[in-house]
């Protein structure tokens, strides 16, 4: 199974945001669109980095409510890990899994082409095990 797969699903919709914006910008945008990620693109759609909601919390942890006055650039994941539509989404489990992390963009000739969760990760492996489940049922009640 591949990235792919779960594009096919949910769509390659990516909300993004400009490096120069603000915390409080970026905590409205995930807010609204009720979300736990923004990728920071520039101003030709690059990816430079990503903002999470633990990325703002930690930010207002540290410096109180000023952060959110602070620009996004400094509080993003500027190495951010990434993958292409062909990736196995087994692969991509591990590396959320030993990175922490929860997001992942997804790059298709060097442009942003999605991003994946690891909600969107867990539905198709479960939707996928449910498949494997039904054949198997399948074939034990016509042998």
């Amino acid at each position: 199974m591949s990235v792919e797969q779960i594009l096919a699903g949910k769509g390659r919709d990516v909300v993004t945001i400009g490096p120069d914006r603000t915390l409080a910008d970026a905590a409205e945008c995930l807010s609204r669109r009720r979300i736990g990620a923004v990728v920071v693109v520039d101003g030709s759609g690059g990816v430079l980095g990503i903002i999470s909601e633990r990325d703002v919390v930690r930010a207002v942890a540290e410096a109180g409510s000023e952060a959110l006055n602070a620009p996004v650039s400094s509080r993003m994941t500027a190495k951010v890990v990434t993958c292409t539509p062909t990736s196995s989404i087994d692969d991509i489990m591990g590396l959320m899994t030993e990175g922490k992390f929860r997001h992942v963009p997804v790059i298709e000739g060097g442009k942003l082409a999605g991003i994946i969760s690891i909600g969107d990760v867990v539905k198709q492996r479960l939707s996928d095990i449910e498949s494997e489940h039904r054949a198997m049922r399948d074939y034990i009640a016509t042998a």
